[in-house]
């Protein structure tokens, strides 16, 4: 189970085994049941977290309760509302298990002491903002310019074992259309 964060972590940047170590030891197991929330909109996040098993989405909400669907992390995915985290700051969404999931749970102020005494985990943080730039960028992009259709396709390609792991209004959230409209596109693509 530990082995999953670490290999996350190598492929961000190279750490050395003893930082491994204490990251380790300010990292717990926890498991979250389908629907309950990691982070809920207006707290103040504590902590972040890594995916071991399980799927989570990010959602915003309107004061009507509609519910707009940034983004889904499965598996070995780090999970974080991070300015609101960084800054002390209610979040503005909330992160859900979509399905029973099990997470290594880290708490902020202990991984702040890490990354204050030795420059790996500078390397880490940078990698781990600069992935999360290039797929915001990419989404902010396909909003912007490409039709539904295209999203959706852009979609499949990006999370082809989502589409069996996600309710259908999620994914038409997602892609900015409704249900109907991402029927209404399944039903073309099939033909």
């Amino acid at each position: 189970m530990n082995s999953a964060l670490v290999r996350a972590l190598h492929m961000l940047t190279h750490l050395p085994p003893e930082e491994e170590s204490k990251l380790l030891s300010i990292t717990h197991v926890v498991a979250i049941n389908k629907g309950e929330p990691f982070i809920r909109e207006g707290t103040v996040p504590q902590k972040f977290a890594f995916v071991n098993r399980g799927l989570f989405r990010y959602y915003y909400s309107n004061e009507k309760g509609t519910e707009f669907t940034k983004g889904f992390f499965a598996e070995n995915s780090f999970i974080v509302s991070y300015t609101a985290m960084s800054k002390q700051l209610p979040s503005h969404y909330s992160i859900e298990a979509l399905e029973d999931a099990e997470i290594m749970v880290i708490d902020y102020a202990e991984w702040l002491k890490l990354f204050r005494a030795h420059p790996c985990w500078t390397k880490f943080l940078l990698s781990l903002i600069e992935k999360g730039y290039m797929k915001k960028e990419a989404r902010e992009r396909e909003l912007l310019i490409l039709n539904a259709s295209e999203r959706y396709r852009i979609f499949l390609r990006d999370y082809p074992q989502l589409e069996h792991r996600v309710k259908q209004h999620q994914i038409a959230s997602y892609l900015g259309i409704t249900p109907v409209a991402l029927s209404r596109i399944r039903k073309e693509m099939t033909l």
